[in-house]
């Protein structure tokens, strides 16, 4: 079982700027990578309730290229995980299970990259199914007994649903542009 304290929290307005502060330390630590911060996950949604870690994606050319920047995040806070059980993903947090920051990391224009995006997006976009989305982490966090993977688990077939449907908004958007 994984344990720590699971808890969602109401929205907090610092989130925006945390992130900021967050890649502009990333930027500094990857100086001379062409990489793109992005501020993904529930944080980076106005007014949905979230469990308080800011989540950042972080584009780069190839993920294997950040392998050589291990020391620079470390000096960073950030404790280097690798793949952490996701193929063609380099992961990092700190806090370590107290995090209070992950980056995901991904190839340019992978699928991933677009799901993070696409996700985040469409619940920025319907404030209706962020508001579900939200009282459904709360129902799950008070239930799952701050077992991480239960948490995971009670909130999968949402997220799962509602990112098909953002993914092909999401496309609709870009092909009308």
């Amino acid at each position: 079982m994984n344990m720590h304290e699971i808890e969602v929290v109401p929205y907090d307005a610092s989130w925006p700027r945390q992130f900021e502060a967050a890649r502009w330390l990333i930027d500094a630590a990857i100086v001379g990578l062409k990489a793109r911060a992005h501020h993904i996950g529930s944080t980076a949604v106005a007014g949905l309730q979230a469990k308080p870690i800011i989540d950042i994606l972080l584009e780069v050319e190839t993920v294997a290229e950040l392998d050589g920047y291990q020391r620079n995040f470390e000096a960073i806070g950030y404790e280097c995980l690798g793949e952490f059980g996701m193929p063609g993903r380099r992961y990092y947090r700190k806090g370590g299970d107290e995090r209070t920051h992950q980056i995901h990391a991904f190839d340019a224009g992978s699928p991933d990259v677009m799901r993070h995006i696409a996700f985040r997006d469409y619940l920025r976009a319907h404030p209706d199914v962020a508001r579900q989305y939200g009282q459904l982490k709360q129902r799950v966090a008070m239930t799952c007994r701050h077992d991480i993977s239960l948490y995971s688990v009670g909130k999968a077939e949402f997220v799962r649903t509602h990112e098909r449907y953002a993914l092909a908004w999401w496309q609709e958007r870009s092909a009308g542009q």
